[in-house]
């Protein structure tokens, strides 16, 4: 559907820029402004359009195969990447799958929102339940970022709130408004992201006292920010929220028909991925820290956009396929049942061109019809 491609590849976009500046935080308010812009929305954004496409029946084959070849392979492809180019460059401390690097916590937290997700929703108010774990998880100083549990935790609500976008269909009922009453929630989404953009410099400092980045991370537990008073979940809880509002703001901004960049939606994950190791250079060299001249940080977000187009290419996306989308037929049983019936695969969770039943290929699975184009605006 455009709308959700579009969406998609604009919040990797935000996701790149936002690691690209980084470095220039420290030294400029206006690099600052602008990171705390999109961390205000960006993070809430790309998890909640990943949890309105997840799954929330019960566990199959397909599905538990796929978090394994989606999610997991890849997770451990690149951590051993990352952890091979530490040790050549002499930086190094061994090989540790427990601590993911750099943007890799996103695949842990992934797969652990989409395996607890079918049981999460069987209760009443999954929503509020994932809020209230996100807020009580930040006064646990045992909660930490090993295997990535601190964001897990932290931005579960996010991913419950995209499930529960999908329940509550506001994709049909958006694309059903005519384009005039469409602009006046665009109006009003407009005027709310004019606020936190002015608001942002205007208490640069504050932000900064009061530890604010820290927070937008959801890395790290109260304590451990410095916060010890018992009403600091309020903090967490606020943000939520309005991260939350924010991320309907964003999503009632996107195009609901398809442009040039809408096959660009697809290939988010290579983005995420692969993006790290562009900027690692300029992070790791120091070439931007310091007080630096007023047009780089105009100059760094072009690059980052630029980045984000050239990994959604068709030719980078075909070369680094087996890395980010690995197959690993090799890894899965070929037969469709064993002896004792303990285990019983449908066709479609079979690797391709396995025998089913009788020692013939297993009917494929016809392709969901492709659901109309909404019209351009």
């Amino acid at each position: 559907m455009p709308l959700w491609d579009n969406a998609r590849w604009i919040a990797i976009v935000l996701v790149v820029v936002g690691h690209g500046i980084l470095p220039l935080i420290g030294e400029s308010n206006s690099a600052y402004s602008v990171y705390l812009f999109i961390y205000s929305f960006h993070v809430a954004v790309f998890v909640t359009v990943a949890g309105y496409f997840a799954k929330s029946g019960p566990p199959t084959a397909r599905s538990i195969r796929q978090v394994i070849t989606d999610i997991v392979l890849p997770y451990l492809i690149f951590e051993t990447i990352w952890t091979a180019l530490r040790f050549l460059l002499g930086t190094g401390v061994g090989l540790d799958y427990a601590t993911p690097s750099w943007t890799l916590w996103f695949l842990i937290a992934l797969a652990v929102w989409r395996v607890v997700l079918p049981y999460l929703v069987l209760l009443r108010a999954p929503l509020l339940i994932a809020i209230a774990i996100s807020v009580a998880a930040g006064y646990s100083e045992t909660i930490d970022s090993t295997l990535a549990l601190s964001r897990t935790f932290g931005m579960l609500p996010f991913f419950v709130f995209g499930w529960k976008l999908r329940q509550w269909r506001i994709t049909g009922r958006w694309l059903a408004l005519p384009a005039r009453v469409a602009w006046r929630w665009r109006a009003g989404a407009i005027a709310l992201f004019a606020a936190v953009l002015i608001a942002m410099p205007t208490a640069i400092e504050w932000w900064r006292d009061v530890k604010l980045r820290r927070f937008l991370l959801y890395d790290e537990s109260y304590p451990d920010l410095g916060y010890d008073e018992p009403w600091t979940g309020a903090i967490r809880l606020g943000l939520l929220l309005s991260a939350m509002v924010l991320a309907v703001a964003f999503l009632t901004l996107m195009p609901r028909g398809a442009h040039w960049f809408t096959p660009f939606g697809a290939a988010t994950m290579y983005i995420y991925l692969l993006h790290s190791f562009v900027l690692f250079p300029l992070r790791e060299s120091g070439v931007l820290e310091g007080d630096q001249p007023f047009w780089v940080l105009p100059a760094m977000i072009v690059f980052c956009v630029g980045i984000s187009i050239v990994l959604s290419l068709k030719p980078v996306r075909r070369l680094f396929r087996p890395l980010v989308e690995p197959r690993a037929r090799w890894l899965f049983r070929p037969e469709p049942s064993t002896a004792t019936g303990t285990i019983v695969l449908p066709p479609e969770a079979l690797p391709p061109g396995a025998a089913g039943p009788g020692g013939t290929a297993p009917p494929s699975t016809p392709p969901a019809p492709r659901a109309p184009r909404a019209p351009r605006d």
